[in-house]
């Protein structure tokens, strides 16, 4: 059914985008988007990687291990300097039998490569494992809402847009694989890398570690400044990038509207003065996350320089060697490395618990109404449909309908009629459960559709719609989506009694043409004779037509008559119509206004009332007002 009944809940408006930040994205005390409950969705997204305990361990191992073999090289590296400058000193000197200790060298430097060759090993498991264990948590939550998808009622999907439901199924998913993946490996290795270096440095000097901490809160207040600044021109860019970005659509969606009108001009200094709005935003931004760097780089050789000359000055009065100092510095270059992967960890995960939070939102959504324990079952349906006092409304404070008493006998034509959100499209949505009764009861062949499951109820109906909806695949393919197992000749049945056997045998591969995402390579009224004969060859019980001739010419208008006709025979049909003209032969046409069946018969019946039908054939052939019930 169309996703857009009257009466219904408002749509929403789906999240706010969260601004982008470009290169500076990452970096320390710019906050990306937060989540409402984040400790909530930490915990629930935690319960997905308690499945994975086993393999998060393995992790944790392999990263202390591939750590702590890259930590204690330079240390070791520093002996290799120590020993050189040792035995360069002791040559100078004219030490008896001074020499540069080539073979322990030799064998410091193998000993090197075995750790580095080590740590690199390590590096690859951990990565390999999180890879397996990111895109497992992943394909578990995708399963749980696809799953949720489908057993969430219409009501869902009418109260919000699609691209709303698509960004938490695919973006927001998208976010935490992508999250974890670098969360999982990054996270474990830079806490053991950071304890690692404070506990290096230590050894070889506590006076140069405090040195090289005291430079640390200088570092983040600079990159907090800065940050804090450029957020502001991240959040103009990002907000100017989506006016042109809706501009540049709308212009070229519509160039033939603008050319007829002799825009272009206008278009263009539009364009150019969004342009220079961007280019200016972007322009700032760029430059003051740019610099960031270089000031950290300038905060970071300060220490550097310090550590230097204290270092040289511990190396003259033999407090440390030189290996030592050589070592410490490597350390000290590393230091801040691991402070900001855990900065922009923050950040990573800050978005990625929004992204939780949005996706356990739709898990949390209200189900469809369970299925009947015990499910009753329709051998032979003949289509004799009843309501009995059906009350609904979109809204509990809203009743759209209240006690509608209808009985419909099998192969009876129903035409339902009325103005707009009258409630027409809201009673078959009822009749095929899409939505469930507030009260009362509707039965098909005395069976109430609530004792039915909801697959076997809607095997009993046939739809043709007024929006069309056509997959990418080829026509064959789409016509045999009515009917599981439909052979060839009975889907060209189906196409020849819908009149679309021509058209379909005059494109270029026939059958086999292959529609695209959109079908936007037929014309509406093509479309809408594939949907028929899709419906033809589903033979239901009973049809449903929502002003299924429509988007068609009058000529075929009247071809797809005769085939309806033919269809409609000895079956129950619901017809939807504007047009009167074209249920005039209905055996009972209901008229409806506000919810209720206001009057009820066939077109003389209803024509010698000379009521609110007669008013409303009368305004479309004669041009006269109709009578507005209230």
């Amino acid at each position: 059914m169309s996703g857009h009944q009257k009466g219904q809940e408002p749509k929403g408006q789906g999240s706010r985008p969260g601004f982008g930040f470009g290169p500076g994205g990452g970096m320390m005390g710019m906050p990306g988007q937060k989540a409402k409950d984040a400790k909530g969705a930490m915990r629930r997204l935690l319960g997905y990687l308690k499945q994975r305990q086993g393999q998060l361990f393995i992790v944790f191992i392999a990263a202390v291990l591939s750590t702590v073999f890259g930590i204690v090289s330079p240390k070791i590296m520093g002996q290799v300097t120590t020993r050189l400058f040792e035995g360069a000193m002791a040559k100078l000197n004219g030490v008896s039998g001074a020499a540069i200790d080539f073979d322990y060298i030799g064998y410091i430097l193998l000993l090197l490569i075995g750790l580095y060759a080590l740590s690199a090993l390590f590096t690859f498991v951990q990565q390999f494992i999180v890879a397996g264990v990111a895109q497992k948590v992943v394909y578990a939550l995708r399963k749980d809402v696809q799953e949720k998808l489908n057993r969430l009622p219409l009501k869902y999907f009418d109260s919000r847009s699609n691209g709303e439901i698509l960004s938490r199924a695919t973006n927001d998913v998208d976010n935490i694989g992508n999250t974890l993946q670098q969360v999982l490996s990054q996270f474990i290795s830079s806490i053991v890398l950071l304890v690692g270096i404070v506990v290096m440095m230590l050894t070889i000097s506590p006076l140069l570690t405090l040195i090289t901490i005291i430079t640390l809160p200088l570092s983040v207040l600079v990159t907090k400044k800065v940050a804090t600044r450029s957020q502001k021109y991240f959040a103009a860019q990002q907000k100017t990038l989506g006016e042109l970005n809706g501009h540049v659509e709308e212009m070229y969606g519509g160039h033939t509207i603008v050319k007829a009108f002799g825009h272009e001009r206008k278009s263009v200094e539009s364009f150019n003065a969004i342009n220079e709005k961007l280019y200016d935003s972007g322009w700032r931004a760029q430059f003051v996350s740019g610099i960031i760097m270089p000031l950290m780089m300038f905060v970071g050789n300060i220490g550097y320089v310090l550590v230097c000359v204290v270092g040289g000055i511990f190396v003259t009065r033999q407090a440390i060697t030189i290996g030592d100092v050589q070592a410490f510095i490597q350390y000290s270059q590393q230091f801040t490395m691991p402070i900001t992967q855990v900065a922009n960890i923050a950040n990573l995960i800050q978005s990625a618990l929004a992204s939780a939070e949005r996706v356990f939102e739709l898990l949390d959504e209200a189900e469809e109404v369970p299925e009947t324990a015990k499910p009753v079952a329709i051998a032979s349906p003949r289509g004799n449909v009843e309501f009995r006092e059906v009350s609904f409304g979109y809204k509990e404070d809203a009743p759209l309908m209240e006690g509608m008493s209808i009985a419909i006998r099998p192969g009876q034509t129903v035409a339902i009629v009325g103005p707009t959100g009258a409630g027409k499209t809201t009673m078959v949505n009822l009749l095929m459960r899409f939505y469930e009764i507030d009260g009362g009861s509707i039965s098909i062949d005395g069976a109430d559709i609530r004792e039915l499951k909801r697959s076997r109820l809607r095997e009993l109906f046939g739809m043709v719609l007024q929006d069309t909806w056509l997959f990418n695949g080829t026509i064959r393919d789409n016509i045999a989506y009515g009917r599981d197992g439909a052979t060839e000749e009975e889907v060209v049945q189906a196409a020849k009694a819908a009149y679309a056997d021509h058209f379909i045998r005059t494109l270029p591969d026939g059958y086999d043409t292959v529609l695209n995402e959109e079908a936007s390579n037929l014309s509406q009224g093509q479309k809408q004779l594939l949907t028929i004969a899709r419906a033809i060859l589903a033979d239901p019980a009973i049809l449903i037509l929502d002003e299924a001739t429509s988007s068609v010419d009058t000529r075929t208008e009247v071809h797809i008559q005769q085939a309806m006709q033919a269809l409609m025979k000895d079956r129950t049909s619901f017809v939807i119509a504007h047009r009167l003209s074209t249920i005039r032969d209905a055996d009972l046409i209901l008229v409806m206004n506000h919810g209720r069946v206001i009057e009820q018969g066939n077109h003389e019946q209803l024509i010698a009332l000379n009521g609110f039908y007669t008013d409303l054939y009368n305004s479309q052939f004669t041009g006269g007002k109709r009578k507005e019930i209230v």
